[in-house]
């Protein structure tokens, strides 16, 4: 048996351990990103839903797919919203 069959069998997937480097990263570029521009920061909305999105497929693929539209979906838009409306008052 291969050392990664081990680690599954424990519960630890490669997946989820790449899952919560990919979130925990991707809050700190999101919460900090270098050069402040929206775009910037919502490219870097999508690195923790990718995160989740790992994570979540260490246990159930449909809980995945789910998971990942829900929060892209929702994050995109609430970060839309705010855009707008800093825009209209800078």
């Amino acid at each position: 048996m291969s050392a990664g069959g081990r680690l599954h069998d424990r519960g630890i997937s490669p997946e989820f351990i790449v899952g919560l480097l990919l979130l925990l990263v991707g809050t700190v570029a999101a919460a900090f990103p270098r050069p402040k521009t929206y775009l910037t920061q919502l490219i870097n909305l999508e690195i923790p839903g990718w995160g989740l999105l790992l994570v979540m497929l260490s246990y159930d693929e449909a809980l995945a797919l789910f998971t990942f539209g829900a929060v892209s979906v929702l994050s995109t838009f609430i970060y839309v919203r705010v855009m707008q409306k800093m825009e209209v008052h800078p």
